[in-house]
């Protein structure tokens, strides 16, 4: 039986999806991010994993927030979501994972371990529809 779902979070790649002027105020766009995450999940829906690089980290502290797992990658935030899908996917409690991101060779290293990929557009269109818009 398979475990809860997984969704693991580009934030670099998700928050560039949306010309809001995040370049001007990344941390500002991580923790928007973050709020729709979280007012858009529940515990049902699985685990939520959002993956924060760079100058973004400022905007969320690393742990749980609201139900939303923030990590911080000390590099390479595509590293660090490999690494994060590797465990859920190869664990003997192996469950789904998708992962949000739009780089395609981020996509490509994803769905050799066994996840799913979204795009950003998608992911945005779910939380408006949630009501948790972030901008």
């Amino acid at each position: 039986m398979p475990g809860r779902p997984l969704l693991v979070v580009d934030a670099a790649n998700v928050v560039g999806a949306r010309p809001d002027g995040w370049w001007r105020d990344r941390a500002g766009a991580a923790r928007r991010l973050l709020t729709a995450l979280a007012s858009a999940t529940s515990a049902d829906d699985g685990e939520v994993v959002l993956v924060l690089e760079g100058a973004a980290r400022r905007g969320a502290g690393p742990g749980t927030t609201d139900g939303v797992q923030v990590v911080h990658a000390p590099g390479s935030g595509d590293d660090q979501i490999v690494d994060v899908v590797a465990a859920a996917t190869g664990s003997s409690d192996a469950r789904p994972v998708t992962v949000v991101t739009a780089d395609r060779g981020l996509r490509e290293r994803v769905t050799a371990l066994g996840a799913d990929t979204m795009g950003p557009r998608t992911l945005w269109q779910r939380l408006d529809d949630a009501g948790g818009r972030a901008h």
